[in-house]
């Protein structure tokens, strides 16, 4: 699946969730991830190469986690992410599978994360992450065949924008 992806630093999170509520969108209850991040040998940032993302997902403590298999590539010069998740049952399995294979551990993050749908192809999260409690605002929408990423991208930075956030941040989370 292709998508384009914004997210900023939110400084205001009182006053960032006030403007939501003002537009009537109000974000779910807060679940928690846990993204241990896999990456080739050779591995440089900003040149298209693949990562691997094994992700714990908890709704409830008194439910079993969930575990996804992410497969995440960033091109570049198009700031489309291409991004294939599949369900994993054997966590430990999965993991020694994607080691043998010749991918190492390059980070790990953990985040307290809440959602809001805004229409059938776009969402927006708000992540607090468990290292120092920052805030951040994190627009996704998935491509549709014609849709030219660049002003696709526009119109998820002018959403932000519209909510008060202006500090776009272009890294991944594990590399803040």
């Amino acid at each position: 699946m292709k998508k384009v992806i914004v997210k900023c630093k939110v400084h205001d999170r009182d006053r960032f969730e006030s403007k939501l509520e003002g537009v009537d969108l109000e974000f779910s209850p807060i679940y928690w991830q846990h993204d241990r991040v896999f990456v080739p040998r050779g591995y440089k940032g900003r040149h298209n190469y693949p990562r691997l993302v094994m992700r714990t997902e908890m709704h409830a403590i008194d439910e079993p986690p969930k575990y996804l298999l992410s497969l995440r590539r960033h091109i570049e010069d198009s700031g489309i992410d291409i991004i294939e998740d599949t369900p994993v049952t054997d966590y430990e399995g999965m993991v020694n599978i994607i080691l043998q294979l010749g991918f190492k551990q390059f980070g790990e993050v953990s985040r307290r994360r809440q959602e809001i749908t805004m229409s059938d192809s776009t969402m927006l999260y708000l992540d607090i992450l468990d290292d120092d409690n920052s805030v951040f605002a994190k627009i996704e929408t998935v491509l549709k065949e014609k849709d030219p990423a660049i002003l696709v991208k526009h119109e998820l930075i002018s959403t932000l924008r519209s909510f008060g956030e202006t500090d776009v941040i272009e890294s991944t989370y594990f590399e803040l």
